[in-house]
């Protein structure tokens, strides 16, 4: 089933830190909610309560499928009678005064010169790590301030309007005579390793690339955008993820109450 999905490459990354641990030796026939506690309970020990609730489900999703689909019998899913642990609230890291410039000066002094651009347009856009890596110029119309994102997490297609910042970015990438089909021609895993050094550089090891994100769509809502509007920019689906994403700073609103 995993190579079938969006999120392959994790998902079998997944899987085979499941595979070694000892629950994976048992038969379906003999899998108890007593060895999925326990394999839960000794997962929590060195990793994330999210980490933990993602490897869950989908031991759960492979039961679910064997037994609806490929005619295995199973009395009941064990793994549905198992508590899952608590997940901590999601990150509200946003950009300080002058963490913005501090971020973009230590760019200047790194070996991957796309970062730089790469930061801007997540600051501006909102747009995930993965859909900035995956955007293609045949998508991305200049002339009306527009990027297409064809396919997204969520499985939708969405259109997302360029600031003006976002669009000087982008003619400035987009070079004369220079045809990529990608924007940023590098893949996830340099650009982990490249902003992981960037954090070192400009002061900031609590950063994490995703937090841009965060820090966009918190940006649009004290732009005055109300929810429907960020929704369709962000691609968020249910209102509570994107209340988790904004976390507005009173100070700022502070011009608007009037």
């Amino acid at each position: 089933m995993t190579p079938t999905k969006r999120g392959a490459i994790s998902e079998k990354a997944r899987i085979n830190s499941i595979v070694r641990c000892p629950i994976s030796h048992r038969t379906l026939a003999k899998l108890t909610s007593s060895d999925v506690a326990g394999y839960r309970d000794e997962r929590l020990k060195t990793v994330a309560p999210a980490t933990v609730v993602r490897e869950l489900n989908t031991i759960s999703h492979a039961i679910e499928v064997a037994t609806r689909e490929w005619g295995l019998w199973v009395p009941r899913n064990p793994v549905k009678l198992v508590r899952r642990p608590p997940v901590p609230r999601g990150r509200t890291r946003r950009l300080k005064d002058g963490e913005e410039q501090r971020l973009l000066d230590a760019c200047d002094r790194g070996r991957t010169p796309l970062l730089k651009p790469l930061i801007i347009l997540a600051i501006e856009t909102g747009m995930r790590r993965g859909e900035l890596l995956d955007l293609r110029w045949e998508h991305v119309d200049l002339k009306r301030g527009v990027a297409h994102l064809p396919l997204t997490k969520n499985g939708d297609s969405r259109d997302v309007p360029l600031s003006r910042r976002a669009v000087q970015t982008l003619q400035e990438l987009r070079s004369p005579g220079v045809r990529l089909d990608r924007v940023f021609a590098v893949t996830g895993n340099s650009v982990r390793l490249a902003f992981e050094h960037l954090r070192v550089r400009a002061g900031m090891s609590d950063l994490h690339f995703h937090d841009l994100r965060h820090e966009a769509i918190s940006r649009l809502f004290e732009k005055g955008l109300n929810i429907a509007e960020v929704s369709a920019i962000s691609g968020h689906r249910e209102l509570k993820m994107l209340q988790r994403y904004t976390h507005l700073r009173a100070v700022d609103l502070v011009a608007r109450l009037g």
